[in-house]
């Protein structure tokens, strides 16, 4: 993409770009179907003109917005060279962060598409890859630490980056086996109203788990590699007492731990293995009076070598927009009103619900 250079009108304090599309990338690869992808730049500086003529895009506008503008196509055409397309989310993400980069109030170098161009795992002819800022460095700590947490709301793919870590690591041979844990904690519902034997149970604590493996794995080879002890799948309770070698771990809902709980499970790293710990401080389901594990051990190994905290925000969300949006009124309303996750902090983490007398 080439660039004529920026002239200024000093009446106007205005600025224009040319941008020229290369011939080998279709328009529609870069407007979008509909020119949806357009539109979403068009939205984002509602002060600057956008025209496009044949593979010819201009700009005019406030000097910023046009510099804005010709860097999130560059960011675009990157992208594309690498054969991966570009959607109106990422389009939506890009230009965050380079505002954020243009107001200072990034707190990095890495540019939009070295973020969207990152390859976790291919895998059943897609690809998984980070999506966002925080993502992306979450990723690159579970490279280069031994143990990390990842700490953030609800779709903000702290569980799905992890797991994909693992498969990663495991076709790559760097561990022999997987291990995915969880604590069996109810939110709000009773576990053993549940039918069945205790396995069947302890099942929908751990579905997520299984689903996102489903996402990453031939689904044939899972029950062998099941049966095999190369993947494994349990509650935290199942922890105790052993030492974990060559493995990637994953602790789920660790929220959900006590203290502990917590350090049982850390206890139990053993040689050339991994620790990745993911939840949510907002969405704890412990009884009235546990404190949370992962809420205190933040306070306890901060600053340990080889130790790593990510945290997430609302921000970093990946479902639907209004997911986002709704961990950001919570926030809000607990800022307000002194509660935890829109009950009083007396209450019992999601629900608020207490337990039943003389249980």
């Amino acid at each position: 993409m080439t660039q004529t250079p920026t002239a200024h009108t000093p009446a106007q304090e205005q600025a224009r770009a040319q941008l020229t599309v290369p011939a080998q990338h279709p328009m529609v690869t870069v407007l979008g179907s509909g020119d949806s992808l357009l539109r979403v730049i068009e939205r984002a500086f509602p002060a600057a003109d956008i025209h496009v003529r044949g593979n010819e895009i201009s700009a005019v506008g406030d000097p910023q917005d046009v510099a804005l503008i010709s860097r999130v196509f560059d960011e675009m055409m990157l992208v594309l060279r690498t054969g991966q397309p570009m959607t109106e989310d990422a389009v939506e993400r890009s230009i965050a962060m380079l505002k954020a980069s243009e107001n200072g109030t990034s707190d990095g170098p890495e540019t939009p598409a070295e973020v969207l161009t990152q390859n976790i795992l291919s895998s059943r002819g897609r690809t998984i890859r980070p999506k966002t800022l925080n993502q992306k460095r979450y990723v690159d700590a579970i490279d280069k630490h031994t143990i990390v947490f990842g700490i953030g709301p609800a779709g903000t793919g702290k569980t799905y980056l992890a797991m994909a870590k693992a498969v990663q690591a495991l076709q790559s041979k760097q561990v022999n086996r997987i291990i995915l844990t969880r604590p069996a904690v109810e939110a709000g519902e009773r576990l053993g109203f549940l039918p069945g034997t205790l396995y069947e149970k302890i099942d929908p604590y751990l579905r997520p788990l299984y689903d996102a493996l489903h996402d990453m794995l031939d689904p044939d080879s899972i029950p062998r590699l099941m049966a095999a002890g190369t993947i494994e799948v349990a509650p935290l309770a199942y922890m105790r007492g052993r030492t974990l070698n060559d493995a990637f771990i994953i602790l789920d809902e660790a929220q959900n731990t006590s203290p502990e709980q917590m350090k049982m499970f850390l206890t139990r790293l053993g040689f050339d293995s991994k620790i990745v710990i993911t939840g949510d401080v907002t969405q704890v389901d412990l009884p009235n009076g546990t404190k949370s594990g992962l809420r205190q051990v933040q306070e306890i190994l901060e600053g340990v070598e080889d130790v790593h905290f990510s945290r997430l925000s609302s921000h970093d969300v990946v479902r639907h927009k209004l997911v986002g949006r709704i961990v950001d009124a919570y926030e809000l309303y607990d800022s307000k009103h002194g509660t935890e996750n829109g009950t009083h902090k007396g209450g019992r983490g999601r629900t608020g619900a207490k337990a039943p007398k003389g249980k």
